[in-house]
């Protein structure tokens, strides 16, 4: 590895580094995958979404603030509560967190963008498309009426005939889609693209909740999305996942909801404590005090939140261990927490606080999400849970966590951010008329509700009698709405005029530590110059001049030769430069292969199954042919000075992607596990056949030919990394062969299987873990018949053997997840018996 070079960054450079990164003009934009652009997408349609989810909201208080209005009839307020929910949960507050880590990620790490960029862009149009499907439910006034968390069987079709509930769960599952894709590109691109020498304990903390936040995406969102699949499948093709009288459960829905929904409060809540985190020590203008401290309650934070989504079910009927357990871990998760606040109320007072405008909204965040915190270990006690689930008193402490511990930070940040964005300061005189109005309304609104729930008003109901004590406390609630709501309109329009009116901010207003303000305000598409080196845990303060020094090119990477992007690789933990990267540029793939996906959905909503079919292959045609064009590039690459490039290296951030993708299609499988063994122990009315549905000797040989294919597999990649790629070409053909030996005989077995999918919830859970086993093996053997034909054309070999490590991974998660299958859900029922 040789030593960064340093060099002057001459105009040519620079404008040699502007046409690299530049978006393409005029509609030509929608190709763009700069993570900047992509980021201001994400948090622009965010924020639209969070203006229709706030007029739902005034709507319901309107229709709340006296006793037996009939403004909105139940139906309507029905759909409007549960699009509230939607929009603020899954359209707004995710999205737009998401969207704020996309943009700042690599300013603060030191890089030119993330690793994956056209799967920034994917996940955004699915967001976008996804949202609108949802939204379009509810202006057909169609919209699903079961509350946003649509509990079965209310969910269902015997309650919920309509295809309100479709139009959610596919949209839903398509915004999921999205929040994958940040996840998985933010871990990967934190963990393998820092600048050099920003080790993980000289990383800014906002890095590391984003990092876990990332994490959390991956593990807890799989749970919905095969929650969400499943519901599909009982309302579209009767397979009765949660149908009592044919061995399902309601309670299934629960479970794998709440798997996803309570992590889902922490992350929401770890990137706007990452905001907190990184402001409270720049307006102390001192490090924040513990940063170890806070690492570790940043992590147990994350750990624990998933231990926790039982004490969302107190009320079910669960036995009272269960209870006692889940009480207990919902206690113990005040312990990280508290130790984030302490860290920060120490930093406040041993700083020089200075209270400029986000700093207030920081101080509002920390009374609010107290008081939140305190109600929260009130509920984890289980008594006082039955009294007052189904009451105001819930939805007052969920909004005390939520928007005090989401929606201040976030305000907070954009003030904080802003004038990176564009240049100019915000009003600090409409900003604190904001913030008061905003502050005090959502207090009124709120603070009031949990007497009202105290009271006995129970949620979810659209009116209610005179004279029950509810009558004042209701109205006062309404009004203070109205007041939050004037508020949030000055803040929206202060950040809008600001554009147009604000001061011009001068380099690093707020005196700031970190990287992202040595760029350029508003940076360029390329963000540095030349890749910094950091040597600090607080750069700028330690290095005053290394804005400047960055933009003379003193960095790294300030070869443009090449004509493509490039960044630096870098190691997981000490961040030495091991690879250049090349990032791919500007692509119409992820808008194309977002729109086949958004016709599936479509296609599935109005029932035309052939068109589904057709668009899914259409789908699967456009990501195959993505990913042959997103491969090793043949042109001679001049600018490899700093290290190999990551296409001669057999390690890099395409394993990093593959190797997290699976961690989440693991997750999904464990959920189904999770079902598979929930219904077997649980649902009332569960039976089984006496002789499994498969011939399990059959089954024992199909794996025996997934196992040669895999060893075939292993073998060559294992050549090809040693520098041996004789017969490279033939090993992978034979792989293939195998590969659909396999596959073949797996999918006769489900053709034949006499499986009573619509009438046996046994039978149905079969049928998916078979799809699923088929859809995985037909994957790999494609993905495998692609690396031969890129052999052929010289994309891969001995000089080039990085494709086949990142599919490798692949092969052993397929094979480790088919013989797992087999073992329970094929064999292990035949040895405990049959189950009625």
């Amino acid at each position: 590895m040789t030593d960064t070079k340093k060099a002057t960054a001459s105009a040519a450079d620079v404008n040699k580094l502007a046409q690299i990164w530049a978006n393409l003009p005029g509609w030509g934009s929608l190709a763009a995958v700069n993570h900047s652009t992509i980021g201001l997408r994400f948090m622009v349609t965010g924020m639209v979404f969070f203006l229709i989810g706030g007029v739902l909201a005034m709507l319901i208080r309107t229709q709340l603030a006296l006793p037996e209005q009939s403004i909105l009839s139940a139906d309507v307020y029905g759909q409007l509560f549960s699009m509230h929910g939607s929009v603020m949960m899954f359209l707004f507050a995710i999205p737009v967190l998401e969207g704020l880590a996309i943009y700042l990620i690599p300013k603060m790490t030191g890089s030119r963008d993330l690793l994956f960029p056209r799967i920034s862009a994917l996940g955004y149009y699915c967001y976008l498309f996804g949202g609108i499907i949802i939204m379009f439910s509810l202006l057909l006034g169609i919209a699903p009426a079961s509350g946003w968390f649509m509990y079965t069987p209310l969910s269902s079709s015997e309650f919920s005939p309509g295809p309100g509930s479709d139009f959610w769960l596919l949209g839903i599952t398509f915004v999921e889609i999205s929040a994958m894709a940040a996840g998985i590109e933010l871990t990967v691109s934190i963990l393998c693209s820092r600048a050099k020498g920003m080790t993980l304990s000289r990383m800014p903390l906002f890095c590391w909740y984003i990092l876990v936040m990332a994490l959390m995406i991956v593990f807890g969102f799989p749970p919905l999305i095969l929650a969400s699949i499943l519901l599909e499948l009982e309302r579209a093709a009767g397979m009765p996942f949660f149908t009592v009288a044919a061995g399902g459960d309601p309670l299934l829905w629960q479970h794998l909801f709440w798997l996803f929904g309570h992590p889902e409060v922490y992350i929401i809540f770890l990137p706007a404590a990452g905001i907190v985190s990184t402001l409270i020590p720049v307006f102390s203008g001192r490090p924040i005090v513990g940063y170890r401290w806070v690492v570790i309650g940043i992590i147990l934070t994350g750990f624990i939140s998933f231990g926790l989504w039982v004490h969302h079910m107190f009320t079910v009927g669960i036995p009272q261990l269960a209870q006692a357990f889940f009480s207990v871990a919902s206690m113990l998760v005040a312990v990280p927490t508290a130790i984030q606040v302490f860290a920060w109320l120490a930093t406040l007072w041993y700083g020089k606080v200075v209270f400029r405008l986000p700093m207030l909204w920081i101080c509002g965040f920390l009374l609010i999400f107290v008081c939140g915190g305190l109600t929260g270990v009130m509920l984890a006690l289980v008594p006082f849970n039955w009294q007052v689930h189904d009451t105001h008193f819930v939805v007052a402490h969920m909004h005390y966590v939520l928007v005090g511990g989401m929606f201040f930070p976030l305000i907070a940040g954009l003030y904080y951010w802003l004038p990176l964005v564009s240049g100019r300061m915000p009003s600090e005189k409409i900003g604190r008329w904001g913030f008061w109005l905003t502050f005090s309304g959502f207090n009124l609104t709120f603070l009031l509700m949990h007497l009202t729930g105290l009271l006995g008003m129970p949620r979810r109901v659209y009116t209610y009698e005179a004279g029950l004590g509810w009558d004042w406390l209701n109205l006062l609630s309404s009004v203070g709405s109205f007041i939050m709501a004037i508020g949030v309109a000055m803040v929206l329009l202060d950040l809008l005029l600001h554009f147009w009116f604000g001061k011009r901010a001068s380099a690093n207003p707020w005196h700031a530590d970190t990287l992202e303000w040595a760029l350029d305000m508003p940076p360029a598409q390329y963000n540095f110059a030349s890749l910094p080196v950091v040597t600090s845990r607080q750069p700028l303060w330690h290095d005053p001049t290394l804005p400047q020094r960055i933009a003379a090119g003193e960095g790294g990477m300030t070869d443009t030769a090449s004509g493509r992007r490039e960044n630096w690789g870098t190691s997981a933990v000490g961040a030495r430069v091991e690879q250049t990267l090349h990032l791919p540029g500007n692509s119409w793939w992820p808008l194309c292969s977002a729109l086949a996906l958004a016709v599936v959905c479509i296609s599935l909503l109005c029932r035309w199954y052939s068109l589904a079919l057709l668009a899914a292959i259409a789908a699967l045609i456009l990501l195959l042919c993505w990913s042959w064009h997103n491969g090793a590039n043949l042109a001679p690459v001049a600018s490899a000075a700093d290290a190999r490039l990551d296409s001669q290296s057999t390690d890099g951030p395409g394993r990093w992607g593959m190797a997290v993708t699976l961690l989440a299609n693991g997750a999904l499988f464990m959920a189904l596990l999770f079902g598979w063994f929930y219904l077997w122990t649980a649902a009332p009315q569960w039976s089984a056949p006496a002789d499994g549905p498969l011939p399990v000797t059959l089954l024992l040989l199909c794996g025996a030919l997934a196992t040669i294919a895999l060893w075939q597999f292993n073998r060559l990649s294992r050549q090809l990394a040693d520098g041996q790629d004789s017969h490279l070409r033939r090993q992978l053909w034979l792989c293939v062969i195998t590969g659909s030996a396999h596959f073949i005989l797996l999918l006769s077995l489900f053709i034949m299987a006499p499986l009573a999918y619509t009438s046996s919830a046994h039978d149905a859970v079969i049928m998916v873990i078979l799809l699923y086993l088929l859809g995985h093996a037909g994957l790999v053997v494609v993905l495998t018949l692609l690396q031969a034909l890129r052999v052929a054309r010289g994309y891969v070999s001995k000089q080039r053997p990085y494709e086949p490590q990142v599919i490798k991974p692949l092969w052993f998660y397929y094979l480790g997840v088919y013989w797992l299958s087999i073992a329970l859900f094929f064999i292990l029922p035949l040895g405990w018996g049959p189950v009625l």
